[in-house]
């Protein structure tokens, strides 16, 4: 190796220890130490994954991006807090170009007549450190119904790349996708749909 790549490879590695150092510096012990406030989506590192069982054979997944949004949090009081998302159908992507055209279209979620999900938390239940059941309405498909997520505290600071303070969690659920009129292949392919949710949140103001 020559002596520029091995000077790339050591100021690499400097920088990212520093950032991670830096990151972790800033990241809360405890949830109570999160800035209250009013939050907005931050949508290049927000993902709503999915996953439902394919013909019995194995576990298929998916993703959604580009979700909007905000929360309103006051870690001293968590039951106080509010989310409100905005999730547009055609970002879906699967690995298959095929498949994920065809989620679009009107025998899935039909993304013209419906373009967008929406998810609005009514009640908050703190369960543990960190932890809460946020209670909710889905919207997809123009059906709204009732459904809880669980969600885990991962932490929060200031991001050391675009210096906004930044909170994030993650959230896990299932939900079954013939209450939305998404019927498309049930019983062969799974009912049942798992997400789990990667959510980033920056601080307003």
């Amino acid at each position: 190796m020559s002596r520029y790549l091995l000077t790339i490879s050591a100021a690499t590695g400097v920088l990212l220890t520093a950032l991670a150092g830096s990151a972790s510096a800033q990241v809360p012990a405890k949830p109570a130490d999160v800035q209250a406030g009013t939050y907005q989506v931050e949508s290049s590192h927000t993902q709503i994954g999915f996953s439902l069982l394919h013909f019995g054979f194995t576990n298929y997944s998916g993703l959604f991006s580009g979700v909007s949004g905000s929360l309103t949090l006051d870690p001293k009081n968590p039951a106080g807090s509010a989310l409100n998302v905005t999730i547009p159908i055609a970002s879906v992507q699967t690995t298959s170009d095929k498949l994920t055209g065809e989620l679009k279209g009107a025998q899935w979620f039909d993304a013209t007549q419906f373009p967008n999900a929406t998810f609005t938390s009514t009640k908050v239940t703190v369960t543990g450190k960190g932890r809460a059941v946020v209670t909710g309405n889905l919207t997809i498909r123009g059906i709204t119904k009732p459904e809880t997520l669980k969600v885990r505290f991962i932490g929060a600071g200031v991001n050391p790349l675009d210096k906004k303070y930044t909170v994030g969690f993650e959230a896990t659920g299932t939900i079954n996708r013939s209450d939305f009129g998404v019927k498309m292949y049930v019983p062969y392919v799974g009912d049942a749909v798992d997400l789990r949710i990667a959510g980033a949140f920056e601080r307003q103001g």
